[in-house]
């Protein structure tokens, strides 16, 4: 493996071309990363064509540091406005911006550069030890039915997510998988709760909602103190983490590699899913569950660990087995077609080349999250002090450019307001907005499992408990909803 490494990072620095074409993806990544709505995946798209000009290796390694360094991007923006760059990056917003509310943004953007670079560094560096091998074991025992468990357990968890009671976040929960319902069902393709929409017919996107439901409510909320007389403009923190903050929450960044990377090797799930779960382990094994969604360290750790950790992770059923983990790598399919390669099990004996060149531009590119995340964020926290009259209408002009762009629908940006109203609402009312948005993503991925996976049982439910690794995800998020219902109820059985 290590001849192997030495040999692919040889031939990613010793060529020029193949050097500006790296640099490039380490930038552009981040950019499009952390402009909201646009992602990475616009500038995949954008550059597709223009694959066709390269080598098959220069093609590929493009899209692969793309997909590293344009997880980490959204980060930024999550912390310091509220407003995620992608799906994967809502659940860094969950406690990094009430940190930057609290003076502690530096802190929250200095865990985020370096636990992304921890999480994709350790996942580069187990694919490249067994991606053969781990492929061939999620393929056989991983299918629709686990991961509608895996997406039970998550919901079970989300529950106790920044609400003001359980009963709130449980609410706020079944919320998000209301909207999740809108769209056609995924067997029969009937339309539920489109009213009429034709456009509605494909459900309600994540970028419109995402952007609506955090930066959007949070400018009203914003409006109203600044009217009121109660608002206090974010303080600027240039003090990272120290070693000893970061030490402390060791098993966290562990736990958090482990959820990602076994997120990651799911076919067409991603690092979506990765972030949601890293954060509700985190919440799960923490002590202090009452704290997460208020500014606690440890949910910025676990979310931007667990979603970099899937980044290499997704390589392995392309790489493997010719499975794209999601929609980047999906586009890195058309990639090896346009040069009439077909990932899978053959192309680690016919193009052995193109494979370490891949293996080592992704754990340089990692690399560089940290080296030049530092550099740039003290730059990047310079935009708090801009005056919050001028910050709200930039900031909703480019969240409602980023619900247009996704999809080119005046339908998104519809959606992105009514959810911004309705969030503001919710919000007043002590509902969780984290809960709601967990809800949403994690229900449609739910539901379109579910179906597929009643399918291949024969619509015989108990067989989902003869599943091992089914039944055990079942039974704990059973065991945590009890929890928290006992949890809910103890306090008001206990002798005054």
């Amino acid at each position: 493996m290590i001849e192997n490494f030495l040999a692919g990072s040889s031939a990613l620095f010793g060529d020029p071309v193949t050097i500006a074409i790296f640099v490039f993806g380490v930038i552009g990544g981040m950019l499009f990363g952390a402009i909201p709505g646009v992602s990475m995946l616009t500038l995949a798209a954008i550059l597709l064509p223009f694959t066709a000009g390269l080598t098959p290796a220069q093609g590929v390694m493009l899209f692969a540091v793309i997909y590293c360094t344009g997880t980490y991007g959204g980060a930024i923006t999550a912390i310091l406005f509220n407003i995620p760059g992608a799906p994967e990056n809502a659940p860094t917003a969950f406690d990094g911006y009430p940190m930057t509310q609290q003076g502690k943004s530096g802190k929250a953007v200095g865990a985020a550069v370096l636990c992304s670079a921890i999480g994709g560094v350790s996942s580069a560096l187990i694919m490249m030890a067994a991606t053969e091998p781990l492929a061939q074991w999620a393929i056989r025992n991983i299918g629709p039915p686990e991961i509608f468990a895996l997406v039970f357990f998550g919901l079970a968890v989300a529950s106790s997510v920044g609400a003001r009671t359980i009963w709130k976040g449980w609410m706020s929960v079944l919320i998000g998988l209301l909207i999740a319902t809108i769209g056609q069902d995924p067997v029969g393709g009937i339309n539920r709760y489109n009213f009429g929409v034709g456009d509605l017919a494909a459900g309600i996107a994540f970028v419109p909602a995402i952007l609506g439901f955090f930066a959007v409510s949070e400018i009203f909320v914003q409006a109203e103190r600044k009217a009121g007389g109660t608002y206090k403009a974010p303080k600027v923190s240039m003090s990272f983490p120290t070693f000893l903050e970061l030490w402390m929450h060791k098993f966290a960044v562990l736990r958090s590699i482990l959820v990602g990377f076994f997120c990651g090797i799911l076919p067409g799930i991603g690092a979506t899913l990765a972030a949601f779960m890293g954060y509700g382990e985190a919440v799960r094994w923490s002590k202090d569950k009452e704290s997460f969604g208020k500014g606690n360290l440890e949910g910025v750790i676990s979310s931007e660990t667990a979603n970099n950790a899937a980044t290499g992770a997704a390589m392995i059923p392309l790489l493997a087995l010719g499975l794209p983990g999601g929609a980047l790598t999906a586009m890195m399919v058309a990639v090896f077609q346009m040069h009439d390669l077909q990932p899978g099990p053959l192309v680690f004996y016919t193009s052995p080349d193109l494979i370490w060149v891949v293996f080592a531009a992704m754990f340089y590119a990692n690399l560089s999250i940290l080296i030049i995340g530092l550099v740039e964020t003290k730059t990047i926290l310079n935009l708090l002090k801009i005056p919050f009259q001028f910050l709200a209408p930039l900031i909703l002009m480019l969240a409602t450019i980023g619900a247009y762009i996704s999809r080119g629908l005046v339908l998104d940006v519809m959606v992105m307001f009514i959810a911004g109203i309705l969030g503001y609402l919710l919000r007043r009312s002590g509902f969780s907005i984290p809960g709601i948005v967990l809800g949403l993503i994690l229900g449609q991925i739910g539901e379109q499992n579910f179906a597929q996976g009643m399918q291949m049982v024969h619509y015989d439910l108990g067989t989902y408990f003869s599943r091992p690794i089914c039944a055990i995800l079942i039974a704990a998020g059973a065991v945590t909803l009890f929890a928290n219902i006992y949890r809910a109820f103890a306090p008001a059985a206990q002798p005054r």
